[in-house]
């Protein structure tokens, strides 16, 4: 049976759980583009940003330029801004620019994660309705258990189908948690390194 009759077969009740199954896929491709080191904390970025420092060419124009290149450059930027400050109000300004840059790593993972959790439950959902449909029209003293057996397999298409879907939309999810905690820790770990280098001491 192939995807197109399966739909037919199963009704109305499997369109959500094809709707959720384009979103996750949707998100799975976007923040796999998305979440790559060389786009989020790249190589040598605060290397360069010392070295400008210490050249006295890091002007507010070179700021607004390494804002836009990465999350790693604005959590840089931040912390260059607020240089002459003291540390306290350097690490402040650093923190505040922190969690909105975790934000933006940690973008649609919440639907993700809720298309994971209830994928399941639309699918049994469709199972039930099917099944309530099914022995609705049958007439007592009169079932076919052919008919029967293959109405029960159609409506399970739903549950297995939402199964389906939760697997990898789960598995996708924990991963881009987990890669966007490995690089806020990064982007901590280098903003500690500016501020070393700008105040000799750790915060």
């Amino acid at each position: 049976m192939t995807l197109f009759q399966i739909v037919k077969e199963v009704g109305w009740t499997i369109w959500p759980l094809l709707f959720a199954s384009v979103i996750a896929l949707a998100i799975i491709l976007e923040r796999s583009w998305r979440l790559r080191a060389p786009l989020i904390v790249p190589d040598g970025l605060l290397q360069r940003v010392l070295g400008e420092l210490e050249s006295g060419g890091l002007d507010e124009k070179m700021l607004t330029a390494l804002e836009r290149h990465s999350p790693l450059g604005q959590v840089l930027a931040a912390g260059v801004r607020s240089r002459n400050a003291s540390r306290e109000i350097m690490k402040e300004s650093i923190e505040e620019v922190g969690r909105a840059v975790t934000h933006q790593l940690e973008h649609y993972l919440t639907t993700l994660g809720t298309i994971a959790s209830i994928a399941p439950l639309m699918g049994l959902f469709g199972t039930v309705v099917g099944m309530i449909e099914m022995f609705g029209t049958q007439v007592p003293g009169s079932a076919d258990p052919q008919v029967l057996a293959h109405g029960i397999s159609v409506a399970l298409y739903n549950t297995g189908f939402g199964i389906l879907i939760a697997i990898p939309s789960m598995i996708f999810w924990r991963h881009f948690r987990a890669k966007a905690d490995g690089f806020v820790m990064e982007m901590e770990q280098r903003a500690v390194r500016l501020v070393e280098a700008l105040h000799g001491e750790r915060v």
